[in-house]
């Protein structure tokens, strides 16, 4: 028989360590990478309560849903354990040790301090490193660096204030990060420039231009001259900043210095005065750096026309632009296409034009874009011969144009009433397989609607169908877009007499543009002829559609109506304009409703989040009602005149509304009174006013008794009686 296979031996017990980490190599020993902590190892309770099973089956792209709970979560989040593991596995041993202390006790506690103590020494490389890790709580490591600096034989060095400096910018404290150098100053270290330059830095890149300012100030306290590249950083940060006059004072302190400046120096200035509009100081800038350094070249000349243009400053453009023609600086394409881009949007195509016959002399590559924008520019000014010569010169270039540019030719061409050739070239943008848009065939469509080519228009309309256009969302922009021109209401609705055909091209949207546009002419009774029409075609009219129907039943005087129409907006739980509820509580006044009135104006003011002043100030006028002083209404009152708010019927209507609550009828008649010595009311308003006013205080009164008869009971025994006061 085969002799038993020898016993496993049993696993030796190891002494724990306090990590594993990296080992130094030697000749004899290679590197050795360990894994996590020994003693400090955490493990994840959350780890197996993961279905194993999904994790095993194959991915299915078919049946993946990237809304799914566990696929946003995965593979990407991790709990905090994992994250700070996976974090912490590229620290040094030591410091890996440090931040699971800091891990585990989450707060400065003396059972940390114990931990730290453990360790034999702490080196400054050691706090540099802890104080790069990201994932450690700012206030932890803010004490562990100045708990180092208290043991002994321990000295910060330039590394360690160094990665201070970083972490309290990265924590955002970088005003504490301002105080570094006083804190080496301190503790025995003079700040060199370095440290000043980090703090530079870090300002400038985050766009802080005052406090590179004072770094610099601080530099100068401490003795410290930056070199020229500091002396640019700093410059160029107040510049990007807006603090010009700050960094020409800069620049002063370098030429007390007796710095030479570098290309880069007069650059930097050169962009700041010219993005400030100061062209005197920038060509004795230009002055100087002919005469120390040398003539600026293409680029320098291209960066200053940048800033020109992008300031808007084309007169200072022309004017750098015969300056680098002094100097004999060949423009490059980029400050070519800057400068005619520039002068085609500000309506000089002229000599846009001039420049760009000049880079075709030079045998420069003309960029499609160069076209694009004169074509635009020349369709602007009317000349759309000179565009359609320039798309010709494209085509000849080898170059295939763009939407934008058929779009622009095709506007010109309508307004031209070259309607034919406009959609000649509406099908050459089918043909190429650009994808025209509404833009493209909205042109079109308004110079058959001028022309009463109404065939031609549904044609059309058809076509746009066929192409996948959704012709009811065009409908109505171009409905609203016609409404706006002059006469173009009745050019609404003459297309839409003619559509009325084919009614799937009749919308509410499309009865609402054309009721909104009749009101505002004053046609309030064919706006109504359109909303009786909408009912007949048993389309369900909207908030809007109630909204423009209140306006007009308002405007010829049938408040009932109006309030009917609220009724219906509010029964789906919708909300009218801003407007219906002005109009519908300026007619309620008119003709008395107070009370209902003022139930619209604190209903408007809930649902509505930017309701009127006005409004806003009619509970004002209530509240003020309240201490039944004349004076403080009329004060209320001289406000809204001061704020150029219209004394209306809400406003005398709000005053009978709290006086009659809150007040007597002798006070709100001396309001009345001042106010018709003031002359905000006629005669004949206030015998007006006076009268709603006693109607409307016999009204609440009458309303009390009643409530209080139902109070007690006492309403059915009067009417037991036969009692007729009160109203049944």
């Amino acid at each position: 028989m085969p002799p038993p296979p020898p016993q496993a031996a049993p696993p030796a017990l190891t002494k724990p360590y306090f990590f594993y980490g990296h080992r130094k190599p030697t000749q004899n020993r290679p590197t050795v990478r360990g894994g996590f902590f020994s003693n400090h190892r955490t493990v994840n309770p959350n780890k197996s309560s993961h279905p194993p099973s999904a994790a095993q089956q194959p991915f299915d792209l078919q049946k993946w849903d990237p809304d799914q709970k566990i696929n946003r979560n995965a593979p990407y989040a991790k709990d905090p354990s994992e994250k700070f593991f996976s974090l912490a596995k590229n620290l040094s041993p030591i410091a890996r040790y440090i931040v699971d202390a800091f891990r585990k006790h989450k707060q400065w506690t003396p059972p940390l301090v114990a931990e730290l103590n453990r360790l034999r020494r702490v080196t400054p490389k050691l706090v540099a490193e802890i104080l790069k890790f990201p994932d450690v709580d700012p206030r932890l490591s803010t004490k562990f660096f100045h708990w180092a600096g208290k043991q002994k034989g321990y000295k910060h060095d330039f590394a360690c204030y160094n990665a201070f400096a970083y972490f309290l910018n990265r924590v955002n404290h970088f005003r504490d990060a301002d105080q570094v150098p006083e804190l080496m100053h301190l503790q025995g270290k003079l700040p060199t420039e370095m440290q000043f330059e980090i703090l530079i830095r870090m300002h400038a890149d985050a766009n802080r231009g005052l406090r590179v300012h004072y770094v610099y100030e601080k530099m100068k306290k401490f003795g410290v001259k930056p070199r020229v590249f500091l002396y640019n950083r700093i410059m160029d940060a107040l510049v990007k900043t807006g603090h010009l006059d700050l960094a020409i004072s800069v620049y002063d302190d370098f030429k007390l210095d007796g710095l030479v400046e570098e290309n880069v120096t007069y650059m930097i200035l050169i962009k700041g005065l010219c993005k400030a509009g100061r062209m005197d100081k920038v060509f004795d800038l230009l002055d100087q750096m002919r005469k120390n350094l040398c003539k600026p070249d293409v680029f320098a000349y291209t960066a200053m026309v940048k800033v020109l243009v992008s300031e808007g400053n084309l007169d200072g453009c022309l004017s750098v632009w015969e300056e680098m023609q002094k100097d004999g600086v060949k423009p490059d394409v980029m400050a070519y296409s800057t400068l005619i881009m520039a002068l085609c949007k500000w309506d000089r195509v002229d000599e846009g034009y001039e420049l760009f016959k000049d880079m075709k002399e030079r045998k420069y590559l003309i960029d499609r874009a160069i076209y694009g924008s004169l074509i635009e520019a020349y369709v602007a000014d009317g000349r759309v011969g000179s565009a359609c010569g320039l798309l010709k010169d494209l085509m000849d270039s080898g170059y295939r144009a763009d939407l934008a540019i058929y779009n622009s030719l095709i506007e010109g061409l309508c307004n031209s009433k070259l309607v034919d050739r406009a959609y000649k070239l509406f099908q050459v943008t089918i043909r190429e397989d650009l994808q025209p848009d509404f833009s493209t065939v909205h042109p079109v469509l308004v110079s058959y609607a001028e022309l009463k080519r109404m065939e031609e228009f549904c044609k059309l309309l058809g076509q746009m169908q066929k192409m996948g256009f959704s012709v009811i969302d065009d409908l109505v922009k171009f409905f609203s877009c016609v409404v706006e021109k002059n006469n173009g209401v009745m050019m609404a609705l003459e297309v839409f007499d003619y559509l009325k055909n084919a009614k799937n091209y009749l919308t509410v949207p499309v009865y609402n543009i054309l009721m909104e546009a009749l009101l505002k002419n004053g046609e309030e009774k064919k706006a109504l002829s359109l909303f009786h029409e909408l009912n007949d075609l048993d389309l369900i009219p909207d908030s809007s559609t109630y909204s423009n129907v209140i306006l007009c039943y308002v405007e010829i005087g049938d408040i009932k109506e109006a309030c009917t129409c609220y009724n219906k907006i509010i029964e789906m739980s919708l909300v009218p304009s801003v407007a219906a509820y002005y109009s519908l509580v300026e007619g309620l006044s008119k003709i008395g409703e107070i009370d209902a009135a003022m139930m619209l104006v604190r209903d408007c003011l809930a649902n509505v989040s930017s309701g009127p002043m006005e409004f806003k100030y009619t509970l004002t006028i209530i509240h003020v009602c309240k201490q039944n002083n004349a004076e403080k209404i009329i004060e209320v009152v001289n406000e809204m005149v001061e704020q150029d708010f219209s004394r209306n019927s809400v406003l005398y209507a709000a005053i009978i509304y709290g006086m009659c609550k809150h007040g007597t009828i002798e006070e709100a008649r001396k309001v009345f009174s001042i106010m018709r010595e003031s002359k905000f009311l006629s005669e004949a308003d206030v015998i007006a006013y006076d009268e709603m006013l006693i109607d409307h205080m016999k009204k609440t009164t009458a309303d009390l008794v009643l409530s209080g008869l139902k109070f007690f009971g006492l309403e059915s025994k009067l009417k037991a009686k036969g009692c007729t006061l009160l109203p049944s």
